[in-house]
């Protein structure tokens, strides 16, 4: 089955956590659920939490990116596009777009509009091609 992960800020948590239920509900794998996190005080989280981030984006089919997002957020969008994965990028409006060089490049989706209709867009998207 489909591997995802979604990467955002924790200013985005809920709507993580509602995109996830969405995409798990339809038999999708979550490679790595970074919201039950707390956040990071030590080098040693950092670094544990990191090198989950990383595996997670890697062992993904696809990934989606709630905007607006952090630092993390954008190196996780990177690790996506170099290992040319599928990317969903979801803002509130076109303009978000507008002044982030990699939110153009080849492979990545921009999405807006209602949620629940962005997620029934990677549904259809995922289940219409192979792996």
């Amino acid at each position: 089955m489909k591997k995802f992960y979604i990467a955002s800020g924790f200013t985005n948590k809920e709507t993580v956590q509602q995109a996830a239920t969405t995409l798990k509900s339809v038999g999708f794998v979550h490679t790595y659920d970074w919201t039950k996190n707390e956040k990071a005080n030590t080098v040693e989280q950092l670094r544990e939490i990191g090198t989950d981030e990383l595996k997670a984006v890697k062992e993904s089919d696809f990934i989606l990116v709630i905007l607006p997002g952090g630092n993390g957020t954008h190196v996780e969008l990177g690790i996506a596009l170099a290992a040319y994965k599928r990317v969903y990028l979801y803002a509130k409006n076109e303009e978000d777009f507008l002044n982030t060089t990699f939110y153009h490049v080849d492979g990545v989706v921009h999405l807006t509009g209602e949620m629940e209709i962005v997620m029934n867009h990677v549904i259809q998207a995922e289940q219409s091609m192979g792996k």
